[in-house]
């Protein structure tokens, strides 16, 4: 019974460890064949490499977010597809389905940026969708440990 129970342990630390959204993978894995399509991962060691340039972020408690981090991926998606606003509503859709919340939605003239999260206290995952009135459509994931609470007073400090 006990290896039962540390075996179920370890496979959810293991699904924890790599949560990412699937429906943001999906759209990756729709568009990366095509040769307009922008993405740069960032993650494992670049991380600590990034820590050598002695960057100092104390403004909005962005250091302890930094810290935390532990992937980052970004892409853009081409523009000679489709509509990205129907992209754009489709992901919004889909990463509700994933129970990602709405931390935060800005529109102005035609652009918008909508942040999602997943998790209560401590989140493991943040989406960021900037539409702008042009049409482009950049969607960026942080995938990571995060304080809830840090993350908030980051938002309030940074505007």
């Amino acid at each position: 019974m006990k290896k039962l129970i540390l075996i179920l342990s370890l496979s959810l630390v293991g699904q924890f460890a790599f949560a990412q959204s699937k429906s943001v993978d999906a759209l990756y894995q729709k568009y990366k064949t095509n040769d307009d399509f922008f993405h740069m991962d960032i993650g494992g060691n670049f991380m600590n490499f990034a820590e050598g340039f002695n960057v100092k972020l104390d403004e909005a408690n962005m250091e302890g977010i930094v810290k935390s981090l532990e992937k980052v991926k970004l892409f853009k998606l081409p523009e000679n597809v489709g509509s990205a606003e129907t992209e754009f509503k489709a992901l919004q859709k889909s990463l509700e389905k994933e129970r990602y919340e709405l931390l935060m939605e800005t529109r102005d003239k035609g652009n918008s940026v909508l942040i999602f999260t997943k998790g209560n206290n401590v989140i493991s995952d943040v989406v960021v969708m900037v539409n702008d009135k042009e049409g482009e459509m950049i969607v960026v994931e942080l995938l990571g440990s995060f304080d809830s609470k840090t993350l908030a007073d980051a938002g309030k400090g940074s505007k």
